[in-house]
């Protein structure tokens, strides 16, 4: 009776401790990497001298999937990289930095091309609103601080051309 009381006691120890172990190892769930892919140029202009400001390159958002996920889940962005949101319809719009883990300066552009506002210093992960305050047709990303450092000011143009 007692080598089954040892025998049980063994076994189910044996089975505790692997199961334990069995639960401590992690699995760690790698995410997709997402790079920038060009899809086109844009520049900036000056709207009282149409003196170029800065040229990028630049990803388009335009399905609803991009729109929606934008710049979301990646790391960093070069200064001369930015990401278009194109929209059909020219209104006010609302953005936000849900699951964005770099700062960002949103410029929005009216349908003719010209700066309408901007967003600076937009904080990661940041789910407050972040309105346009006058219709927009696109909305620009770029990151944080560049409006001010390239002395962007509302009533500047932009002119974009796909590659």
């Amino acid at each position: 009776m007692h080598l089954k009381t040892i025998s049980f006691l063994i076994i189910f120890s044996l089975i505790c401790l692997s199961h334990q172990s069995c639960r401590q190892e992690s699995k760690t769930i790698k995410q997709t990497e997402v790079t920038f892919k060009k899809e086109a140029d844009l520049t900036i202009y000056k709207s009282n001298t149409d003196s170029i400001i800065k040229k990028l390159d630049i990803e388009l958002a335009e399905t609803d999937y991009d729109i929606q996920t934008g710049l979301m889940y990646r790391d960093t962005m070069k200064e001369n990289q930015g990401m278009l949101f194109i929209f059909e319809d020219e209104t006010e719009r609302f953005f936000y930095m849900k699951n964005t883990r770099f700062s960002l300066d949103l410029i929005y552009i009216n349908a003719n091309k010209k700066i309408v506002s901007f967003q600076k210093n937009a904080k990661p992960f940041d789910e407050a609103s972040l309105p346009s305050n006058a219709p927009a047709k696109y909305v620009l990303e770029i990151n944080a601080g560049m409006v001010d450092a390239w002395k962007v000011s509302v009533g500047d143009d932009i002119n974009f051309t796909r590659n």
